[in-house]
């Protein structure tokens, strides 16, 4: 017997509900609660192994503030290939928001308000990125 892999567009929306329930501090069974479901169903939707129909994609957006559209945001289908074109490089970013680490660092980031000291953070991470031994690819 086999097992079905995720459509690609269904662990990407997946995703994005569970980035922005992270950034809103939602837990899973908070917003399973609200939508009626299971905290299990939750995961099911956020790792792409069920696929989140219209409506209830409809009713997560109303619940954590985002129009549905925020869940679609650099799909794989976004960019335009006509053999020149570049997809948009920013699942890197989705992948670090969707761990702890980058969610507790985009937070406290987010909270200082100073242009400079900001700067002054962003090349601090450069400096010690720069020291990090090369990993191979």
């Amino acid at each position: 017997m086999t097992t079905k892999a995720p459509n690609p567009i269904d662990k990407h929306v997946g995703s994005r509900v569970r980035m922005r329930r992270l950034l809103v501090g939602m837990s899973q069974e908070k917003l399973g609660t609200a939508l009626g479901i299971t905290f299990q169903q939750i995961q099911k939707y956020e790792k792409g192994t069920n696929r989140i129909g219209a409506s209830r994609l409809q009713q997560i957006a109303g619940i954590l503030g985002v129009p549905v559209s925020y869940f679609f945001e650099d799909a794989a289908g976004d960019a335009i290939d006509d053999g020149f074109s570049e997809r948009k490089g920013t699942d890197y970013v989705a992948d670090f928001l969707s761990t702890s680490d980058g969610l507790q660092l985009t937070k406290a980031f987010m909270k200082v308000s100073d242009p400079k000291v900001r700067r002054r953070i962003v090349e601090l991470v450069n400096a010690l990125a720069e020291d990090e031994p090369k990993q191979p690819e």
